[in-house]
């Protein structure tokens, strides 16, 4: 019966270990420093796959917004750092429920109003996500 080799690293198998970490500081280094962009906030509001308001956050103040799409109405609420639907007449309230929204990426969705209302810009390198991608 033959004996299997005893496998011990290599000279080769150290370069790769270092290629590798080299790699990984440089991609974390780079997602740091370039990962988030210093623009405000900015509420977006479509109905029916449409834009109809772009509103920045830092200059909204606290105001409210009246939306009509899909035979139903919702009261958006905006703060320097918040957004919300406060009151919609739609018959499932996802809108209502989903709560406030505040960092870039997120969205607040009424189907049955056919309504989008999605967070843009925005600092993303403090927000605790590794990456946004897409």
């Amino acid at each position: 019966m033959r004996r299997s080799p005893k496998l011990r690293p290599n000279l080769w198998d150290g370069v790769v270990v270092l290629a590798v970490a080299a790699l990984a500081v440089a991609c974390a280094v780079g997602i740091w420093q370039g990962g988030g962009s210093q623009e405000a906030l900015t509420a977006v509001i479509s109905v029916d796959g449409t834009e109809v308001e772009r509103i920045p956050l830092d200059q909204a103040g606290e105001t409210r917004r009246t939306v009509e799409g899909g035979g139903y109405t919702l009261e958006i609420c905006l703060t320097d750092t918040e957004v919300w639907v406060e009151h919609s007449d739609c018959p499932t309230q996802d809108c209502v429920h989903t709560g406030r929204i505040s960092r870039s990426g997120q969205s607040i969705v009424c189907l049955p109003a056919r309504v989008v209302v999605e967070l843009e810009g925005g600092s993303t390198a403090d927000d605790g996500l590794d990456a946004v991608i897409g």
